[in-house]
Formats: structure tokens, sequence, C-alpha cells
């Protein structure tokens, strides 16, 4: 699908769409929780489908209505015998969350996936999972064995979907277990939203930091049980950022379903957003990773600006710092790149010299809709949005904005 935008200035109210980070989390502990759960507030994005995929698989009963999912009274989800399969599409949280759950219920299951899914890998869980066998094809992991309680060393520069998937497992064994964290933690927040969820269900998890080692452990206790919780999606600042965006371009748009003492550490797009507004800035972003193309964009229509932390963007969705540096080139902007660093310099800017490739990404792109605040512009395969925010188009149309979808 294609779809040409006119330059266009936007004015209005938006609910912006629950946050998808927030949805893995609630409904994979409802699912896990003894009693009838019921998590309101739930976007069908393409991700969060294929984590009710998964729910669906193992056998836990829900209904859906209305942006409302009840689960109904938990089941024995045991089953040895049978070889489960779950396909987690395109979504990353799903495939790197389910597999220790999965690993605490069956012994023997295969995950299908995009082969783009399957080439960014599982690596820290074939590390750290000594009695687990992993055989890969391009579309789908076999995993054989079991996860057993004991001390798990993960590093902290990796996506922080390893651990949070480990969070939600540990408790489920008979024994206590610890996660150390090796390395300095990234993507912290993403932890802090984990840790708050599971606390909303009933388990309890300690961290600490060794004075003498400076490295942080979880302490999790066996034996523990998910309860019957209720719990709504909050909304989504990862997605909220490329709505906002248009605030500092001509726009007045109200954000609204934002929560302001959230935990989401996409929520720095406010505080980037005014340091690139003011002028060339150096940002880190490497606990904000996603961000990343939203904040090229946003730059180059500004100051331009410098980026650290930039290296785990190689490994998403596309290689988002080629697929930007790519698309930023038909608009005559520089962007200079090393191995964990990316400068934007926009002296040139120019109408854009062809139209605007999303790289099956996503946020690629719903960044690059931003600059329908200064060109008119056409974008090829904009059906990816359906990954996070399938009504972005619309809700673009519903503030004003000129679409048009071939």
């Amino acid at each position: 699908m294609k779809v040409s935008i006119k330059k266009s200035k936007l004015n209005g109210n938006i609910s912006i769409v629950p946050s998808k980070s927030y949805a893995h989390r609630l409904l994979l502990a409802a699912c896990l929780s003894i009693g009838a759960s019921t998590i309101s507030n739930v976007d069908l994005s393409d991700d969060v489908k294929a984590t009710l995929d998964f729910i669906k698989a193992i056998g836990r009963d829900f209904t859906f209505e209305k942006n409302i999912i009840k689960f109904k009274n938990n089941i024995d989800l045991k089953d040895d015998k049978q070889v489960k399969t779950f396909d987690c599409n395109e979504s990353g949280t799903t495939l790197r969350m389910i597999i220790p759950i999965a690993l605490t219920k069956y012994n023997h299951f295969i995950i299908r996936a995009k082969e783009r899914l399957i080439e960014r890998g599982i690596s820290v869980y074939e590390d750290i999972f000594k009695d687990v066998k992993f055989a890969k094809t391009k579309n789908q992991i076999e995993i054989i064995g079991d996860i057993k309680p004991g001390v798990f060393n993960v590093r902290g520069n990796i996506s922080s979907q390893y651990i949070s998937g480990l969070l939600y497992a540990l408790p489920l064994l008979n024994d206590d277990s610890v996660i150390n964290i090796t390395t300095e933690l990234e993507s912290k927040n993403y932890i802090d939203m984990t840790i708050e969820t599971l606390n909303k269900f009933g388990i309890q998890i300690s961290k600490n930091t060794s004075d003498k080692e400076k490295n942080l452990h979880f302490n999790i206790l066996g034996n523990q049980k998910f309860k019957e919780t209720d719990a709504i999606v909050e909304g989504d600042y990862s997605n909220a950022a490329f709505i906002d965006a248009y605030n500092y371009l001509g726009s007045n748009v109200t954000i609204d379903n934002l929560n302001d003492n959230s935990l989401q550490g996409d929520k720095v797009y406010k505080k980037y957003f005014e340091l690139l507004n003011n002028g060339f800035e150096t940002l880190d972003i490497s606990n904000c990773i996603d961000l990343g193309p939203i904040l090229f964009a946003f730059s180059s229509l500004k100051h331009g600006g410098k980026f650290v932390g930039t290296k785990r963007l190689r490994i998403k969705e596309s290689d988002r710092v080629e697929a930007m540096k790519n698309e930023l080139d038909k608009f005559g902007i520089k962007m200079d790149i090393s191995e964990n660093e990316v400068m934007i310099d926009n002296t040139n800017i120019c109408p854009p010299k062809k139209n605007i490739d999303t790289h099956n990404d996503h946020r690629i792109a719903m960044s690059m809709a931003m600059f329908s605040s200064k060109y008119d512009i056409i974008i090829n395969d904009a059906e990816v949005i359906n990954k996070s925010y399938p009504n972005f188009f619309n809700d673009l149309r519903i503030l004003g904005a000129s679409i048009n979808y071939e």
C-alpha cells in the first residue's frame, strides 16, 4: 500500500494508542494468573496478536470485546506429551519473553517467525540455558529441554526482553534463582516496567547491587503464584512521539491517554525534542533505542544532532541506522555513521527525490511521515504500521492531514 501525504499542519485532540510494551507484559501475567484477570484498553496490533496467539496455543481461554480481554479461570496448562507450535510473526518481544515461560511448561516446542526475526537470534538463551537444545532453520526454532533454578549471568547491553522473559519464568520454578547482570544495564526502564507488572500480579522480585562486584542482581523466590488482577494498558509514549513531533513543526495537537508518572523510558522523547528544537545536541539513546528513527528525523528538520548508543538499532525489524541513512539521503540530509554513533547534518535539506521506502519497519514509516509537515511525500509499503500502530495514518487524517491511499 502506498500512502501519499500532502504538506500538512495538524490540529485537534488525539487519544494515543495503548502501550504495546505494557500490553505484552500484562497479557502474559494475566495468562499465568490463577483466576479470571481482565486487561482493558488493549489495541490489536500485529505484535500484540502474536502474544495472544501464544496464550491461545497454551490453552488459556479468554474473550475480547471493546478492547477488553477477560481471562477465564485458570486451567492446568502443563502438557509435556504434545509438541506445541507458537507463531511469533515479527514480534521480538513475544519471541524473547515466551521462550522461558514455555520452558517451564513444555520440554519440546517449536517457534515459528518471520525470517528477519529468526536472523536477529536468541543467543542469550542459547548461552545461559545449558540443558536446552536449540535447532534453528530459516523460519523456525525447535526447542527441547527445560530450565532449572539457579544463577543466570546475563549481559546488560543486550535486549531487555531476555531479562524480562527470565523474570516471568523463574518465579514459577521450584526453587530460588538469581539473575546477575554482568555489564551496565541498558533499557533499564523496560525492566522496571516488567517488575512493576509482576508486582501487580503478586510476584516479588528484589534487586540489589554488590559493592564488591558493582553488578546488579535480581533475586527471585521460587514457587510463586500469579494472582488474579484487573489492569488497564496505559498510553504509549513511543507512538506519541510520532504525533507530538508535529507540534514542533507548526501543528497544534493535544495528546490524551498518557500517564505522567509512567515508567516508560521513551517518555524522554519530550526532553529530547526540546533540546533538539533549541539547537544541535549530543544525546545518548542507549536507554530509549526505539526512539532512534524519530529522533534522527526530528533533528534533520531542526539543527541536526549527534546520537550515541546506537548500535542496537542495527538488529531491529530493519537495520534502522542504514534504513534511515537511505531515506534521509532522499531529502539531501547527510548522516554519518559509526559502530555506536550517528551524526545528522541537515544543511542541504530539499524536497524528496524519490518515494520513501519503509524497509518493512513500522518505525521507519512513522518517523518519515513527519516530513509531510514540510513537503509532499509518498510512502511505499505503508501497511507496516500494523505492527504497532494500525490507525496511525487514519489518526493523521483525523487531525487534518491530506492523505490518499493507493
